[in-house]
C-alpha cells in the first residue's frame, strides 16, 4: 500500500502576506522533501528546529528503510516479541483499528506483498506461488501489541510492518505541536498542513501533473492525496494483494494530518464508486479525480466551496 502523494500546487510559501516574522525551511527527511514555513513571534529559529528534531525522532525509530530503527528489528524478529516504546504501540494500534474502519482497505502489515511485487526495488510480478506466500504473510491480524509488556510481535516470520501509508502524517502531527508557532503551512512530500490563516491549494490533474483541477483555501486542516500517475500501479489493495488500478487520484482534507495520510490511500484502493459511497456515510472531505475528466466529491469536500477548472464535474 505505498503511497506516492499527489502532487498540490500551493504558492511557493506565504511568507508575502505575512505580518508576523517568519521562518522557512527546506530540508530531507522520510526519502522526501520537507517544506517548513513558520510565523508568529518568538525564537522562529529554535522553533524550526524543535521541529525538526521531532522528524528526526519519529524516522529514526520507525523507518522500516534504517535497519537500526525499532520497526525494522520487529519486522525481523521473525515471531518474536519486541520491546517498542508505548507511543509506537498505541501509533499500530490505531492502525489497526483503520484497517477494520476502511473494511480492510488500509493495513499497516503489508511488507510481505511489497515484497513480493518489488516495490521498494522498481516492480516485479511475484508468480502464484510467491503472491500466496505473501498474502498469508500480510494483514494487521498478524500485528500483536502488548501495551502492558510494551511489546509487539509479527506471528508469521515473513510479515513486516510498512509505514508508508501513515508515518509522514503522523509526523506532521507532532511536528506542528513541536514547532508550537500560531500559523505554519508544512509540505512533505505533497501531503500539506496549514493553520493560523487559509491557504490556497490546488489539487494537480491526474493525467497531467502541471494542470489544476482543483483549487480552494485549505483552513486548520491537512491535504493528502493518492495516485499512480508517476509511479504507475504501485498502490496495493490489502484485500488482494493485487495492485490497484490505475483509475486516477484521490484527495483527502482532514483535521488531522495522520487521518487524511491513512484515508487517501484507503479511498484509492476502495475506488471512485465504494471510496465516494464510504466517504459520503463517514462525514468525510474526499474528492476522486478520474482519468477519464469526471471529478467527483463528497459533500463534506463540497462544502470547502473548491472551483472546478474545466473539464465536467458531475
Amino acid at each position: 500500500m505505498f503511497v506516492n502523494s499527489l502532487p498540490f500546487l500551493v504558492p511557493a510559501l506565504v511568507a508575502a502576506q505575512a505580518a508576523a516574522p517568519t521562518r522557512d525551511r527546506v530540508v530531507l527527511a522520510m526519502g522526501t522533501e520537507l517544506r517548513l514555513h513558520l510565523e508568529g513571534p518568538g525564537d522562529l529559529g529554535r522553533a524550526s528546529e524543535t521541529a525538526l528534531a521531532e522528524v528526526a525522532r519519529i524516522e529514526a525509530a520507525c523507518s522500516t528503510w534504517d535497519a537500526a530503527s525499532a520497526w525494522s528489528r520487529l519486522n525481523a524478529a521473525q515471531g518474536r516479541p519486541v520491546a517498542l516504546a508505548g507511543e509506537w504501540i498505541d501509533l499500530l494500534g490505531r492502525m489497526k483499528t483503520w484497517r477494520v474502519r476502511t473494511e480492510g482497505a488500509f493495513d499497516p502489515t503489508l511488507m510481505a506483498l511489497m515484497r513480493a511485487w518489488g516495490i521498494r526495488q522498481g516492480g516485479r510480478t511475484p508468480d502464484q506461488q510467491a503472491l500466496a506466500e505473501a498474502r498469508r504473510a500480510s494483514g494487521a491480524e498478524l500485528l500483536e501489541l502488548d501495551r502492558t509488556t510494551g511489546t509487539a510481535r509479527l506471528t508469521h516470520p515473513a510479515a513486516g510492518v510498512e509505514e508508508g501509508g501513515f508515518l509522514k502524517g503522523y509526523a506532521l502531527d507532532r511536528l506542528r505541536r513541536a514547532a508550537g508557532t500560531p500559523t505554519g503551512l508544512l509540505d512533505f512530500g505533497g501531503q500539506l498542513l496549514a493553520w493560523g490563516r487559509p491557504v490556497p491549494v490546488s489539487i494537480a490533474d491526474p493525467r497531467d501533473r502541471q494542470q489544476s483541477r482543483l483549487s480552494f483555501l485549505l483552513r486548520d486542516a491537512s491535504l493528502a492525496g493518492s495516485g499512480t500517475s508517476e509511479r504507475g500501479r504501485h498502490i496495493l489493495d490489502p484485500r488482494t494483494g493485487e495492485p490497484c488500478p490505475a483509475w486516477g487520484s484521490t484527495a483527502v482534507v482532514a483535521a488531522e494530518a495522520l487521518t487524511a495520510d491513512v484515508l487517501s490511500t484507503a479511498l484509492y484502493v476502495l475506488g471512485p464508486d465504494a471510496g465516494l459511497a464510504w466517504a459520503e456515510h463517514q462525514g468525510v472531505a474526499a474528492a476522486f479525480l478520474l482519468n477519464d475528466g469526471t471529478v467527483r466529491m463528497s459533500p463534506a469536500f463540497r462544502s470547502l466551496h473548491p472551483t472546478l477548472m474545466s473539464r465536467e464535474s458531475r
